[in-house]
């Protein structure tokens, strides 16, 4: 993988992930407790043995800048090896970047220069999976493509809201459709589609000539349906061909439980375009429990993050002492370095750095970012709170979604997302 170079789409706008991303850019947006969205992507990338990378931001860019600046400075240059951050720079024409394929184009001389490349690999920096891109540019070396896309079967239904892919026996691809009314179905299939994952590459010959010649601001909805009949596009089918071995827990018929070392099927299969509140809260629901449907704690495949120096996370009090009933415990629950659960419970949720549950409080089903302090006898059911946030005494969120309606953003799930600081000290 050292003649690949990978290129990171980072400057969407997130405008359905809001208020999120109010203050920063999608792919800052923490995740898993530990986390910024971009760390699952440079993950795999370095995971994948790619140290060539470039990262495209735009839109409230400083908190991506910072994190990675801060925890990914990890390359030697001297190697061949680096991660540039590539803001627009107006270097074709007195224009920002406009879309996918115009940010590669407006950087096409990094291309140029760079005259070892063989592939380039395009990616967005804000969904959740593992993928082995190493396996991925095989397939596209044995098939001979020219283009290579990331596919995944979804059902038939939910397809409208993707690129839909449609291929013959061979999986080369004759038809692209971004988000149409009726969606080409799999061939044998009838119940299910295949759907572009943003998942693009390109022989570096055929990514020069397509932005030179081929006119278009996205990849999807430009870019690939004008390739057909041009060029040789191939789909690569994600599930059947993306292989995670890593240790996972396994149970046999007498509840034993025993370390072993095979492939992931959960994280081998597992890809979430999170996009909206609700796909977001939904990508860290599957963190949480006894086996969760994305792992975080595979060794042979770690996620990467910069972290705060921060002690060890603390729960004290215990209902035996005293018939205070104040017990601090979290059940199916992923929580982060310096939080305090002190007399309090918080089941299935997720807690980023420097989260403090006092006293009596319940916290189910939900995402609390970092710096938010829950104040004493407070109820937080199926809501995102952002970071600095300080909740009175007594809050309740969640429990009543018209109430909430009225202050903040309420999902078509139901979810109640507090906007960054709305509840000062």
């Amino acid at each position: 993988m050292n003649n690949t170079l990978a290129i990171i789409m980072a400057g969407g706008k997130g405008e359905r992930l809001f208020p999120l991303t109010r203050d920063r850019s999608k792919p800052a947006v923490p995740f898993g407790g530990a986390y910024r969205l971009i760390d699952i992507t440079l993950s795999n990338v370095v995971n994948s043995g790619i140290y060539k990378i470039m990262v495209l931001p735009q839109y409230k860019s400083q908190s991506l800048v910072d994190h990675l600046e801060a925890g990914w400075n990890i390359f030697s240059f001297d190697l061949g090896h680096y991660l540039r951050i590539v803001s627009p720079q107006m270097r074709t024409g007195e224009r920002w970047y406009e879309g996918t394929a115009d940010s590669v184009r407006q950087n096409a001389y990094l291309l140029e220069r760079d005259r070892g490349l063989g592939h380039v690999l395009i990616l967005s920096g804000d969904h959740v999976y593992k993928m082995d891109y190493s396996q991925f540019q095989a397939a596209h070396d044995q098939s001979g493509a020219d283009v290579s896309i990331a596919v995944i079967e979804v059902d038939r239904e939910t397809a409208c809201a993707y690129g839909v892919v449609e291929v013959d026996g061979d999986y080369a691809i004759q038809g692209f459709h971004e988000k149409p009314d009726d969606p080409v179905c799999i061939p044998g299939d009838e119940g299910h589609s295949l759907v572009s994952m943003g998942i693009y590459l390109f022989s570096r010959k055929a990514m020069l000539e397509v932005l030179e010649e081929v006119e278009g601001k996205d990849f999807g909805h430009d870019i690939i349906p004008s390739l057909l009949g041009r060029y040789k596009v191939m789909a690569y089918a994600y599930k059947a061909n993306n292989h995670i071995h890593d240790y996972v827990w396994l149970t046999d018929d007498r509840g034993n439980r025993s370390l072993e070392y095979q492939e992931c099927a959960g994280d081998s299969g597992y890809w979430r375009d999170v996009g909206s509140l609700d796909a977001y809260w939904n990508a860290n629901m599957d963190l949480c429990g006894v086996d969760p449907y994305f792992n975080l704690y595979g060794r042979q495949w770690p996620l990467r993050t910069f972290r705060h120096q921060l002690p060890p996370a603390k729960f004290v009090f215990a209902a035996e002492r005293g018939g205070s009933g104040r017990v601090g415990k979290a059940l199916d629950s992923l929580v982060g370095q310096g939080c305090i659960i002190s007399g309090s419970v918080v089941r299935n949720s997720v807690l980023s750095p420097n989260v403090v549950v006092q006293s009596w409080s319940e916290v189910d089903e939900s995402v609390i970012l970092d710096n938010v302090i829950i104040g004493r006898h407070c109820k937080v059911k199926k809501a995102i709170i952002d970071k600095n946030n300080h909740l009175p005494e007594g809050t309740e969120i969640g429990l009543n979604p018209k109430e909430d309606a009225e202050r903040f953003t309420v999902t078509p799930r139901g979810i109640s997302v507090v906007p960054r600081g709305y509840f000062k000290p």
